[in-house]
Protein backbone atom coordinates (compact mmCIF):
# COMPACT_ATOMS: atom_id res chain seq x y z
CA UNK A 1 0.00 0.00 0.00
CA UNK A 2 1.33 3.41 -0.86
CA UNK A 3 1.17 6.27 1.59
CA UNK A 4 2.23 9.84 2.21
CA UNK A 5 3.36 10.93 5.67
CA UNK A 6 2.28 14.21 7.22
CA UNK A 7 4.21 15.22 10.32
CA UNK A 8 2.42 17.27 12.94
CA UNK A 9 4.51 18.97 15.64
CA UNK A 10 2.16 18.63 18.58
CA UNK A 11 4.13 21.19 20.60
CA UNK A 12 2.22 23.83 18.63
CA UNK A 13 -1.13 22.53 19.90
CA UNK A 14 -2.08 24.34 23.10
CA UNK A 15 -5.86 24.69 22.77
CA UNK A 16 -8.63 24.32 20.18
CA UNK A 17 -7.60 27.39 18.19
CA UNK A 18 -4.00 26.22 17.83
CA UNK A 19 -5.20 22.66 17.06
CA UNK A 20 -7.14 23.95 14.06
CA UNK A 21 -4.31 26.31 13.06
CA UNK A 22 -1.80 23.44 13.00
CA UNK A 23 -4.03 21.12 10.96
CA UNK A 24 -5.24 23.80 8.57
CA UNK A 25 -1.65 24.77 7.81
CA UNK A 26 -0.46 21.16 7.43
CA UNK A 27 -3.30 20.03 5.16
CA UNK A 28 -4.27 23.25 3.41
CA UNK A 29 -7.91 23.23 4.43
CA UNK A 30 -9.99 25.77 2.48
CA UNK A 31 -10.58 29.32 3.77
CA UNK A 32 -14.16 28.39 4.72
CA UNK A 33 -12.91 25.61 7.07
CA UNK A 34 -15.26 25.65 10.05
CA UNK A 35 -12.58 25.12 12.74
CA UNK A 36 -14.51 22.40 14.57
CA UNK A 37 -14.27 18.61 14.58
CA UNK A 38 -17.14 18.13 12.14
CA UNK A 39 -15.25 20.30 9.63
CA UNK A 40 -11.97 18.47 10.43
CA UNK A 41 -13.65 15.13 9.72
CA UNK A 42 -15.17 16.42 6.48
CA UNK A 43 -11.77 17.65 5.24
CA UNK A 44 -9.94 14.47 6.25
CA UNK A 45 -12.60 12.25 4.69
CA UNK A 46 -11.72 13.68 1.27
CA UNK A 47 -7.95 13.13 1.43
CA UNK A 48 -8.08 10.90 -1.64
CA UNK A 49 -10.27 13.21 -3.72
CA UNK A 50 -8.45 16.37 -4.86
CA UNK A 51 -11.51 17.51 -6.82
CA UNK A 52 -13.33 18.46 -3.59
CA UNK A 53 -10.79 21.14 -2.69
CA UNK A 54 -10.97 20.21 0.99
CA UNK A 55 -7.19 19.75 1.33
CA UNK A 56 -4.06 20.66 -0.58
CA UNK A 57 -2.40 17.40 0.45
CA UNK A 58 -3.72 14.09 -0.84
CA UNK A 59 -3.36 10.37 -0.36
CA UNK A 60 -1.85 8.50 -3.29
CA UNK A 61 -4.31 6.54 -5.43
CA UNK A 62 -5.41 3.52 -3.41
CA UNK A 63 -3.22 4.62 -0.49
CA UNK A 64 -3.47 6.43 2.81
CA UNK A 65 -2.18 9.47 4.61
CA UNK A 66 -0.07 8.49 7.62
CA UNK A 67 -0.50 11.20 10.21
CA UNK A 68 2.67 11.26 12.35
CA UNK A 69 2.13 13.14 15.60
CA UNK A 70 5.46 14.29 17.05
CA UNK A 71 5.19 14.84 20.79
CA UNK A 72 2.04 12.76 21.17
CA UNK A 73 2.79 11.83 24.78
CA UNK A 74 3.13 15.44 25.87
CA UNK A 75 0.00 16.36 23.89
CA UNK A 76 -1.97 13.64 25.66
CA UNK A 77 -1.12 15.22 29.04
CA UNK A 78 -1.23 18.89 28.02
CA UNK A 79 -4.38 18.79 25.85
CA UNK A 80 -6.27 15.56 26.49
CA UNK A 81 -9.38 16.74 24.62
CA UNK A 82 -7.42 17.55 21.46
CA UNK A 83 -5.47 14.29 21.73
CA UNK A 84 -8.72 12.33 22.02
CA UNK A 85 -10.18 14.30 19.10
CA UNK A 86 -7.36 13.11 16.83
CA UNK A 87 -7.99 9.48 17.78
CA UNK A 88 -11.75 9.67 17.59
CA UNK A 89 -11.77 11.86 14.48
CA UNK A 90 -9.44 9.57 12.54
CA UNK A 91 -11.47 6.52 13.57
CA UNK A 92 -14.68 8.21 12.46
CA UNK A 93 -13.17 9.26 9.10
CA UNK A 94 -12.26 5.65 8.33
CA UNK A 95 -15.52 4.21 9.71
CA UNK A 96 -17.64 6.59 7.63
CA UNK A 97 -15.69 5.77 4.48
CA UNK A 98 -16.00 2.04 5.09
CA UNK A 99 -19.74 2.42 5.66
CA UNK A 100 -19.89 4.00 2.19
CA UNK A 101 -17.90 1.14 0.64
CA UNK A 102 -14.67 3.15 0.40
CA UNK A 103 -11.31 2.12 1.86
CA UNK A 104 -9.79 3.77 4.94
CA UNK A 105 -7.69 6.81 4.08
CA UNK A 106 -6.04 7.82 7.35
CA UNK A 107 -3.47 6.07 9.54
CA UNK A 108 -2.00 7.36 12.80
CA UNK A 109 1.58 7.18 14.01
CA UNK A 110 2.69 8.60 17.36
CA UNK A 111 6.15 9.69 18.47
CA UNK A 112 6.89 10.49 22.10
Amino acid sequence: MSFVTVKIDASGILDWDSFHDVFQKAFGYPPFYGRNMDAWIDCMSDLDDPSTGMTNLHAPAGGVVALEIDGAGALMHRCPDQYAAILEGAAFVNWRRMEQGEPPVLALSFRK
